[in-house]
């Protein structure tokens, strides 16, 4: 009987070690293990750039190794929906366009993820400010005088973009709108090879990114009219805004990051803590700087709030273009 009793208590006794080791396992604080940022376009790219500055500091700073991986496909589609299908441990956070999250709704017939009601907003990481740019030879110097000329000539200003569906292009046809001008759109397959058109004369205006077309801009060879975002941004701080001369009309092109649904709001937190401490530091500037991106941490209600007022916005104007995508 005692032989028993002893066997009994001595396997009990074992069992309290292991159960709390389980317990243990089971409430390790975050993070214990890789975290991967996940981008949805293809290596090399401004989103795929900032993605692995990112991950390179943020490793350091959270207390586990931080990677990037890029599944590109149907313009961001199929990277930001295996995102949305991830489990909601924080160890899949994606790093997205503000275009995928806010324009391919409306652009894409059949897209498989709900861009509010799939992601917990964690920040806007930064701000790529787009670029209204003329050919030299065009008679006009702001825009209001290409406002003026385009009225003047109906029909026969045309402008290059990116591609159909790109902000590039969805800005042309904002423009279009609250100006009440007709100009027509030309595609491109890329912000190069419709800068290039533009240098050479063959189109006079044109929509680009920042980094895209301001070297064409300090050599003389385009004439940026105004920037598009809603503020004068730090990277050209003489360039006036769209806005200034057609209020309301501006385009913030931004990156934001984000978890899957149901994420725990302490992890969301703590992820926001460390990015927002690295985005304020003097390495973090001058490498967004160098992409023509600035530093812009906002929170997660922000960042919704955001994502709101876009999709409101962008889709009004997609409606207003005719633009599909598939």
């Amino acid at each position: 009987m005692t032989s028993r009793r002893k066997i009994i208590v001595g396997g009990a006794s074992l069992g309290v070690p292991l159960l709390w080791s389980g317990a243990s396992r089971a409430a390790d604080p975050y993070p214990s293990k890789v975290i991967t940022i996940l981008v949805p376009q293809t290596p090399g790219g401004a989103n795929d750039i900032i993605g692995r500055t990112l991950a390179q500091k943020l490793s350091g700073a959270i207390g586990a190794p931080v990677i990037v991986e890029n599944k590109p496909g149907a313009g961001g589609n199929v990277g930001t929906t295996y995102v949305a299908r991830q489990p909601k441990d924080g160890y899949t956070l994606l790093l997205n366009a503000q275009s995928v999250q806010t324009i391919n709704p409306f652009l894409y017939r059949n897209i498989s993820f709900d861009p509010v009601k799939d992601f917990e907003p964690i920040m806007v990481v930064g701000v790529a400010p787009y670029l209204l740019a003329v050919n030299p030879s065009l008679p006009a110097r702001n825009l209001g005088e290409l406002v003026a000329l385009a009225k003047a000539q109906p029909g026969k200003i045309n402008y290059a973009s990116s591609g159909n569906g790109t902000v590039n292009h969805l800005l042309g046809e904002m423009l279009k709108v609250a100006a009440g001008v007709d100009m027509v759109h030309v595609p491109y397959r890329g912000v190069a090879p419709a800068a290039t058109d533009v240098v050479a004369g063959l189109v006079p205006v044109t929509f680009g990114s920042f980094p895209g077309l301001m070297p064409f801009v300090r050599s003389g060879q385009l004439r940026a009219l105004a920037v598009c975002t809603e503020k004068r941004t730090q990277l050209a701080p003489d360039l006036p805004t769209m806005a200034e001369t057609i209020p309301g009309l501006f385009a913030n092109a931004w990156y934001g990051l984000f978890a899957p649904a149901g994420t725990p709001r302490e992890i969301i937190a703590k992820v926001h803590s460390e990015v927002a401490k690295l985005l304020d530091g003097t390495d973090m500037k001058e490498r967004f700087a160098g992409l023509g991106v600035e530093p812009a941490p906002s929170t997660p209600d922000q960042l919704a709030r955001l994502i709101r007022e876009d999709l409101e916005r962008w889709g009004k104007i997609v409606k207003e273009s005719n633009a599909r995508l598939d």
